[in-house]
């Protein structure tokens, strides 16, 4: 057991049974043992690798829809140009290159940073320069926002609730009888935002991920008030059912339980309720894209042709593999929110009002 497990273990010991949420948050964000805090996890090196790793296409056409979002919002400065959860700061990097083709952008641009890592900060500093670092979304300042999160929300901590004879119980982790961490249930006499357990099959599993929907409505709020666009790219679904819990481990998918604080764990985003937190917050919201779609329609293919025709051996299989439905296009999904006022940012549609499906 590592050394997080075996304090996951005791504190089980003393308190009962935790909620996948704590799990999570503990295996991420722990301080001395927490996944986050003690490497950097991404590309070859690490255990998972990102679009931005894949090619700089990925942020140039990121890039370029938020360039042309505030053309369209009539080029307000100054702005925040934000990215939360950014990584090793390369998508931030691919975003600015490609703005600066953009008059008067730039010196517009405070560039923000939302980040828990204090370790993935300083690689984020060394990369990008003079940079704000915030540890939350409710503390971006009250100004226009152009903001991107790619693969954030799929690591906030989720609960898992499953259907049974009783109704709802939600699953925790505790500890089997040779002290092993395992999963069990335990019965909940409430089920917050869930709907009542008798109108769905026995066994059904549904997730909810309490913090997401405040740092959603933050961002939509900033948006509302005072103009800007926001777009998440994560992998999940549209009102979503089943266990998506999972761990990911030198690229290998592996038991979530099996090295606490060693490996990513993630699940699945549902983007839904991210929508109605954003609409009530007063902020025009999209249809849900697949990730490859939305990128075909900004002009990728053309991109990745002209660089490789410049000598960029890899830009078409990067292309296939940001798009292609059988790679990252169709199980990630794209999701924008934006001022009231304004067009729909490029490659999206709006959401009809009483959509209840994408």
């Amino acid at each position: 057991m590592t050394p997080l497990g075996r304090q996951i273990a005791s504190r089980i010991r003393l308190a009962g049974p935790m909620g996948l949420d704590e799990y999570m948050r503990l295996c991420l964000l722990h301080p001395e043992h927490g996944y986050y805090a003690t490497r950097d996890p991404f590309g070859m090196g690490g255990d998972f690798t990102t679009a931005p790793e894949i090619s700089q296409m990925f942020g140039e056409m990121i890039g370029l829809a938020l360039a042309q979002s505030w053309l369209d919002q009539g080029s307000p400065a100054p702005f925040t140009l934000a990215e939360i959860g950014p990584g090793r700061g390369t998508l931030m990097a691919d975003i600015l290159r490609a703005i600066r083709k953009v008059p008067g952008m730039c010196d517009a641009a405070h560039v923000t940073l939302i980040e828990a890592s204090a370790h993935l900060r300083g690689v984020q500093a060394r990369r990008l320069g003079a940079i704000t670092h915030l540890d939350r979304a409710e503390d971006l300042p009250e100004q226009p926002l152009f903001l991107v999160a790619n693969e954030f929300f799929d690591a906030l901590p989720i609960r898992q609730f499953q259907r049974g004879v009783a109704g709802w119980a939600e699953r925790v982790v505790a500890l089997d009888a040779q002290g092993a961490l395992t999963l069990g249930l335990v019965a909940r006499d409430d089920a917050p935002g869930l709907p009542p357990a008798a109108h769905l099959p026995m066994g059904t599993v549904l997730e909810t991920c309490p913090e997401a929907l405040p740092i959603a409505h933050a961002i939509a709020g900033r948006i509302a008030r005072h103009g800007g666009t926001a777009i998440l790219i994560d992998y999940g679904n549209w009102h979503g059912q089943g266990d998506s819990f999972q761990a990911l481990r030198q690229h290998r998918p592996e038991d979530p339980l099996a090295h606490p604080g060693e490996a990513d764990l993630t699940a699945h985003v549902d983007f839904a309720p991210l929508a109605a937190v954003a609409a009530q917050a007063g902020a025009r919201v999209s249809a849900m894209l697949g990730q490859g779609e939305w990128l075909l329609r900004l002009g990728i293919a053309a991109r990745a042709q002209r660089l490789a025709q410049a000598g960029d051996a890899g830009a078409m299989a990067a292309l296939h593999r940001l798009t292609a439905p059988g790679e990252m296009g169709h199980l990630f999904k794209v999701l924008a929110f934006w001022a009231a006022s304004a067009p729909v940012p490029p490659g999206f549609d709006a959401l009809e009002p009483d959509a209840n499906h994408a």
